[in-house]
C-alpha cells in the first residue's frame, strides 16, 4: 500500500503526519510555490505565477489536512492533542492556501 493511500487513509501515526506533512512539507511546499510565484510575476508571467503559486501548494494543503483530520480520529493518546493538531492543521493550511 502506497504512503499517499496510507495519509489519505488516516493510517500514519498523527505525530507524524503532523510534524512531517503539515509543518514541515507545509512550510517546505507553500514556501516553493511562494518562492515559484514571485519569480514568475516578476518577469511578467501573470498566470502561470497563479498556477504555479496555486495549482501544487492547495491540493498539498487539502490533501495534508484530511490526513492529519483522520489521523486525528485513530490517534490513541490524550485527545485534547489530537484536536489541537486538527486545529492548528486547518487554520495553517487555510492561511497557507489564502496567501
Amino acid at each position: 500500500m502506497s504512503l499517499r493511500h496510507r495519509l489519505w487513509h488516516g493510517e500514519v501515526p498523527l505525530p507524524q503526519v503532523f510534524w512531517n506533512g503539515a509543518v514541515f512539507g507545509g512550510i517546505a511546499v507553500n514556501g516553493l510555490t511562494t518562492i515559484l510565484f514571485f519569480t514568475l510575476l516578476l518577469h511578467g508571467y501573470t498566470l502561470a505565477a497563479f498556477v504555479a503559486g496555486y495549482a501544487f501548494s492547495v491540493p498539498y494543503n487539502v490533501f495534508i489536512t484530511v490526513a492529519v483530520w483522520r489521523s486525528a480520529a485513530h490517534y490513541d493518546g490524550e485527545r485534547r492533542w489530537a484536536d489541537l493538531a486538527r486545529v492548528v492543521t486547518v487554520i495553517g493550511m487555510t492561511l497557507l492556501s489564502l496567501t
